[in-house]
């Protein structure tokens, strides 16, 4: 199978600080990857190069190449806007346009694309409510707050805007990490229903999650503080959990050390 996104000698800078080094590896189509490990090991930032929100920081930098459907993102002429486009993106906290409607935040993405055409925006926000699993539940108030809406129902809210501009791929940064246990179930059903039309890459601290809603886990860590984090390793999540090839990755899964 042809891989949707490869990674290849990815280094990622915040001013003169490597954050990580020399990340290499491959992502298939309709597929669900999980990237864990301790904190400050640099796994959101490398999640952040797929869609270059990482250079949006004051002296951030990538070397290396990241390229999706072949196309390297940093090559000369690249527009990183068009670039969010086919890569969305899901933070670690809901966030909803405060002063917008339901339905305003929908289809803002689709807006700033120039679709102007009432019907072409009402069938598109109906379309991703129902993706996001949230159709049923505000289909009677879009014209309300979208920041109304309960913690889980606003992240909800932001996939359906994430995905309303029918993305290749959808970033997710620990999306449930403000929820609770029954919005963030919620938000895993989602996860796996949605695999089956995006290329799906989620950062999370919850190996138990990862364990549940990926079929590939990379494990990211440092070897001592103040050095670059690195990619330990990669494989099906089956085998990350039940039979990891490095020591290192084992003992994070089993809690000795992390």
């Amino acid at each position: 199978m042809a891989t949707r996104i490869d990674v290849t000698g990815l280094t990622a800078y915040y001013g003169k600080f490597k954050a990580v080094s020399d990340i290499n590896f491959s992502i298939e189509p309709k597929s669900v990857t999980a990237f864990i490990g301790p904190s400050g090991c640099g796994k959101s930032t490398v999640l952040r190069t797929l869609n270059r929100m990482h250079e949006v920081l004051p002296g951030a930098r990538v070397e290396g190449e990241v390229r999706i459907d072949g196309e390297d993102l940093y090559g000369s002429g690249v527009d990183p806007v068009n670039v969010r486009r086919s890569v969305g993106m899901v933070f670690q906290r809901p966030n909803p346009f405060p002063t917008m409607s339901i339905f305003e935040n929908v289809v803002a993405g689709l807006k700033l694309n120039g679709i102007r055409k009432k019907a072409l925006l009402e069938e598109r926000a109906e379309e991703s409510l129902r993706g996001a699993n949230l159709w049923d539940e505000v289909k009677d108030r879009l014209g309300r707050p979208g920041a109304g809406l309960s913690g889980g129902q606003q992240q909800r809210l932001c996939i359906a805007r994430a995905i309303a501009v029918e993305p290749q791929v959808l970033l997710m940064d620990e999306p449930c990490s403000a929820l609770d246990p029954i919005s963030t179930l919620a938000i895993e059903d989602l996860i796996g229903k949605l695999k089956s039309s995006y290329t799906i890459v989620i950062v999370t601290h919850n190996m138990q999650q990862a364990s549940r809603v990926s079929d590939t886990t990379g494990f990211f860590t440092l070897d001592k503080t103040g050095e670059p984090g690195r990619l330990v390793e990669m494989d099906s999540t089956e085998k990350i959990f039940a039979n990891p090839t490095q020591k290192r990755t084992e003992d994070y899964i089993t809690g000795r050390f992390g």
